[in-house]
């Protein structure tokens, strides 16, 4: 077999390929057998009809075309491996020739990782917000896990902010109740902003027993996007008292003895949360950096193929458990179609780039991955699925995505090397030195920042549905990812 490659652009290339003819003859004797097994000719048992009978009943043509199908995948890889070429997708095969007894030539166009130039990235500089910790965020901290304690009483007066109410909500569209706009004993406190626009105000001043009828846009389900008619009956009204902040409720909400414990153990959370945020903060901007540094040219077919997965994930799969469609999500978010695939495609390019240049110094690193490495990055991709590691693992396993997640792990600890090698300084001047646990931060970075960009969609999507009440409200009772 010959074979030569053809550069096309910086990342496509053509492979042309010429095959003596005696080398197909393993995919021709295999043409054979098969159909053999599938067509029946009269005086002849099954599987041991003649070749020259096949020839002459179904024709040499349907032969020669069964064995090329055959023996493409290993040509092809072959010609891939003789020119060291690293193919991105499927190849656009097109036989050129294909002469019986003498030779096949056909020629395979396919997309390929271009070559990167990593430059000196040791001069980058970024700043970070400052990992300050003050009292009104540990007070802050402090009422939220008040909150959580809160008690309520059933009180016979009129609701007022603060208050909960078990409401019942029943929602009209062009006169006529939605099959999904009818929702019964929601709980829902008022002032909170979690539902329809316009509850809080409906609600207030009223009774148990109590109805009121305002116009709000539906945030999900089958009317999403359009306005409705929502009636709203009261059914309870409570009061919520909260406990005092003392000794009592520091060791009612915690393992702690006093609240100055409890406290001090906030702002221990909190300056950990501010010191991971930071490192986040530091490794998102490091790598913009460093794509600003770095000419990366992007295969089109790559593009558009990336561009097509995010879109149907989007639409099949987040919006789809939300209950709406694309051009009610776009109406929501306010956006135009145009505005939508610009962003997506923006991000989509991002996340290619980010690929090829991580790819690119871990090869200059040789970096390698461990299997306690592999290990570790699949339990966290497991927990943040919702799935057990088992689960995940065996689905990693049996769709073949294992050589995905080594990359997702290499690409890491490619941005945790770049990190390490800048000056990163916070907010008030001062140097920021990532210590381990940052660093391991570092490593699973770059993966998450691929799976930021492909979510910012699914979580501006879900931002519109985030509460139970709001669900509950727009599309019934239906099941939705928060």
């Amino acid at each position: 077999m010959k074979s030569a490659v053809e550069t096309l652009n910086p990342t496509r290339v053509r492979l042309t390929v010429e095959v003596p003819f005696e080398e197909l003859k393993p995919s021709l004797d295999a043409a054979y057998r098969k159909i053999n097994q599938q067509v029946q000719v009269p005086g002849f048992r099954r599987g041991k009809i003649p070749a020259r009978i096949i020839d002459q009943r179904f024709g040499r043509g349907a032969v020669l075309e069964e064995a090329v199908n055959d023996a493409l995948p290993k040509l092809y890889s072959e010609a891939v491996s003789e020119g060291e070429i690293n193919p991105l997708g499927q190849p656009d095969v097109d036989i050129k020739e294909l002469k019986d007894n003498e030779l096949l030539t056909f020629t395979a166009e396919v997309d390929i990782r271009p070559e990167i130039e990593i430059p000196d990235y040791t001069g980058i500089e970024v700043t970070v917000d400052a990992a300050e910790v003050a009292d009104e965020d540990v007070d802050s901290a402090v009422e939220r896990l008040r909150q959580r304690f809160a008690t309520t009483t059933v009180v016979e007066r009129a609701a007022a902010e603060g208050d909960v109410v078990k409401i019942d909500l029943e929602a009209r569209v062009d006169g006529e109740v939605l099959d999904d706009g009818v929702a019964s004993g929601v709980s829902y406190t008022i002032g909170s902003g979690q539902m329809l626009d316009g509850l809080d105000e409906a609600v207030t001043g009223l009774e148990a027993g109590g109805t009121a009828t305002f116009t709000s846009e539906l945030k999900g389900g089958s009317a999403a996007g359009r306005e409705a008619e929502v009636t709203v009956t009261v059914e309870t009204v409570s009061s919520r008292e909260l406990p005092e902040l003392d000794d009592d409720f520091a060791q009612l909400a915690s393992q702690f003895d006093t609240l100055d414990e409890l406290r001090d153990d906030s702002r221990r959370r909190l300056v950990d949360e501010r010191k991971y945020q930071q490192a986040t903060e530091a490794q998102e901007k490091v790598l913009d950096a460093l794509l600003e540094l770095v000419e990366v040219p992007i295969p089109q077919k790559l593009l558009a193929d990336e561009i097509e997965t995010r879109t149907h994930n989007l639409e099949h799969h987040q919006l789809a458990q939300l209950g709406m469609d694309l051009d009610a999500y776009l109406s929501l978010q306010e956006k135009t179609r145009e505005e939508f695939e610009a962003e997506l495609r923006e991000q989509a390019e991002k996340g290619i780039r980010t690929q090829f240049v991580l790819d690119e110094i871990a090869k200059v690193e040789k970096l390698n991955v461990s299997q306690e490495e592999l290990t570790e990055h699949l339990m966290r991709r497991a927990q943040s699925s919702g799935m057990s590691p088992d689960q995940f693992a065996k689905a990693v396993v049996e769709g073949g995505q294992v050589p995905m997640l080594v990359g997702e792990v290499s690409r890491g600890k490619a941005l945790a090397v770049v990190v390490e090698h800048v000056t990163v300084t916070d907010s008030n001047g001062e140097t920021v030195h990532l210590d381990d646990e940052d660093e391991d931060a570092a490593e699973t970075a770059a993966d998450e920042t691929e799976e930021a960009q492909a979510a910012d969609e699914t979580r501006a999507a879900d931002d519109t549905a985030t509460a139970d009440e709001t669900r509950a409200a727009d599309a019934g009772d239906a099941d939705t990812r928060a």
